[in-house]
C-alpha cells in the first residue's frame, strides 16, 4: 500500500475530485494547507495598499491505495492539476506498513476500499 500526497490549486480540486470518482475511487483526506516553492508568493493590493502574500493557499488532497493503483491515480492528479504554470504543485508517494478499519477491524487492502 502507498499514500499518495498531492499539494494542488485549490481550483483544481473539484476537477480532481470529478476524475477520481470516475475511476470508482472515493476516498481521500482533504486538508487547507498554505506553502510556498518556486511560485514565491504574489502581490496583493487592499485599499490602495500593496502587500505581499508569502505563504500561498493549497489543498493537501491525500489518499491511501493499492500499489497496483498508485501510477493511475498519479496519472489522474497530473492530468486534472497541470496547467503548465509554477504553481501547480506537488505529489508524494510513501510506503504504508500497515491498515486498520476501526469500526470492522479489517487489515490491509480490505480496510481500505
Amino acid at each position: 500500500m502507498k499514500k499518495v500526497e498531492a499539494i494542488i490549486r485549490p481550483e483544481k480540486f473539484q476537477d480532481l475530485r470529478e476524475r477520481l470518482a470516475s475511476i470508482g475511487f472515493d476516498g481521500l483526506t482533504v486538508t487547507e494547507v498554505a506553502g510556498t516553492g518556486k511560485q514565491k508568493g504574489k502581490v496583493g493590493v487592499y485599499r490602495s495598499t500593496e502587500f505581499e502574500v508569502t505563504l500561498l493557499s493549497k489543498l493537501k488532497v491525500e489518499l491511501v491505495v493499492s500499489e497496483e493503483r498508485v501510477d493511475d491515480i498519479v496519472t489522474h492528479i497530473i492530468d486534472a492539476c497541470k496547467t503548465n504554470q509554477i504553481g501547480d504543485g506537488k505529489i508524494f508517494i510513501s510506503p504504508i506498513a500497515q491498515v486498520i478499519r476501526i469500526r470492522t477491524g479489517e487489515t490491509g487492502t480490505e480496510a481500505i476500499y
